[in-house]
């Protein structure tokens, strides 16, 4: 890419990068965030992304290449949230690896039961104990039958961001790309959506608010923002008396937001 078009990509919003420049775009926009961490980080940084990009090769977001995601996920952590640490942004490349693909990380032959402990113990071996514990934090579990799978989606979040301050960076910038960004979604599964992640709004509010949560305060705000146009996009999208829908057992009505 010419230096002009480079320049611009630095100070251009994540979306605008995607519908003008696709993949490649973002892919220029991480490589010039990274130039400026350690050398000795950079390597595993793009070994990272080279993995995360093998393992979702066939899987798509609408139009687009499910690894737009990953490198917006990660590159608004590094750019938005003043993320400088390597392990956390491996981990954001790989948030969705083993949730999506344990049966690849995991070692052939195994059974579906292990894949997952499995899959982390592979990450780890590769990148270390920290980014398979991170991944592992924002990597949902198998739902209970019989109960309301977004409410176990929910309570899964709050337990298991409470014990992991910095998974809870991954899941604020995961959450802005996937529910703050149903703007940019259509087609018949939107309102499924924004049922889902409206009952994450309070949640990670909280979490982004406690002490603890390794984010400065330009941060914390810009995430409190993002958590607030969330919610009044699924406020528009579902609804007017904000019924969650009855699809699923045990269904409930999100909190006000």
């Amino acid at each position: 890419m010419d230096t002009g078009p480079r320049r611009l990509l630095e100070t251009m919003p994540l979306h605008a990068i995607t519908a003008t420049y696709g993949e490649d775009g973002l892919r220029e926009r991480f490589a010039a965030e990274i130039a400026s961490f350690p050398a000795a980080d950079r390597p595993r940084l793009t070994e990272a992304l080279a993995l995360a990009a093998r393992l979702h090769a066939g899987d798509r977001r609408q139009s687009e290449p499910y690894v737009n995601h990953l490198l917006r996920v990660a590159i608004r952590i590094m750019t938005y949230y003043g993320v400088r640490d390597p392990d956390v942004v491996v981990a954001a490349l790989l948030h969705d690896s083993v949730e999506d693909h344990a049966a690849e990380l995991a070692a052939d032959g195994t059974a579906p039961s292990a894949q997952t402990e499995l899959a982390l113990a592979e990450l780890g071996r590769r990148f270390g104990p920290r980014v398979a514990e991170l991944v592992g934090a924002v990597t949902n579990p198998e739902y209970e039958p019989g109960r309301d799978r977004r409410l176990q989606y929910r309570d899964h979040v709050a337990a298991s961001l409470d014990a992991s301050p910095w998974a809870r960076v991954i899941k604020a910038s995961d959450f802005t790309d996937n529910g703050a960004g149903l703007i940019h979604t259509t087609g018949p599964r939107v309102p499924e959506l924004a049922r889902k992640y409206v009952l994450l709004v309070p949640v990670l509010r909280e979490l982004i608010d406690r002490p603890d949560t390794p984010l400065a305060e330009p941060a914390r705000q810009r995430i409190r923002a993002q958590l607030g146009r969330a919610a009044e996009r699924f406020a528009a999208i579902l609804p007017p008396d904000g019924t969650p829908g009855q699809d699923n057992v045990g269904a409930e009505s999100p909190p006000d937001n």
